[in-house]
């Protein structure tokens, strides 16, 4: 039997307990939340309701769910998104939004976005969509460009006038030039 962490199982399973339930359910043996877990990961897979059944032969309960909670944290864990590997010290920034409004997004970038079918979208897991996605938004930009191309960058201080400045007594990064040529520019009434 094969579990997986897919959008589908990620919206059934966080819409019918919360995270916070489904961990806590991990940490206690709750095997009514351990089946369902198992069950709706499977995707339908029928293993898991023979595997999950009271007829299951010679199998004791405390030893299934004492090897499954880790495994299935693990699982659990992955129906959130992965963290960014390349996002260095990045503070929260905006309002937070429910996991609903989180999972909507990603169907919606998988299907509209990206163009997977429904059904591929919901097979996939979230970390896969959100990878997919930020690659496709890459592959834009290498193909288009980006507005923060267009973006002026700061002009570096030229170094003889920041040694005169320093001399003065003045700022060395402070631009004369450009501070006489914006009073000019006044003065023109330009």
């Amino acid at each position: 039997m094969t579990l997986r962490p897919t959008l589908r199982a990620a919206v059934t399973l966080e819409a019918r307990y919360g995270f916070p339930t489904m961990f806590r359910a991990l940490e206690e043996g709750s095997f009514t939340i351990i089946s369902d877990i198992v069950a709706t990961a499977a995707n339908g897979d029928h293993d898991a309701a023979t595997f999950l059944s009271p007829e299951a032969a010679g199998r004791s309960l405390s030893s299934f769910i004492g090897l499954a909670r880790i495994p299935l944290a693990e699982l659990v864990s992955m129906l959130m998104p992965a963290p960014d590997p390349q996002a260095v010290n990045v503070r929260p920034s905006g309002k937070s939004i429910a996991w609903g409004e989180y999972y909507a997004d990603l169907y919606e970038k998988a299907t509209g976005w990206l163009g997977w079918t429904p059904e591929q979208a919901w097979n996939a897991t979230p970390t896969e969509i959100d990878l997919a996605y930020t690659g496709h938004i890459a592959k834009l930009k290498a193909i288009h460009g980006s507005g923060e191309d267009d973006k002026p960058t700061a002009k570096a201080p030229d170094p003889e006038q920041a040694s005169r400045n320093v001399a003065d007594g003045l700022d060395p990064e402070f631009d004369r030039a450009g501070l006489r040529a914006l009073k000019a520019k006044i003065a023109g009434g330009v």
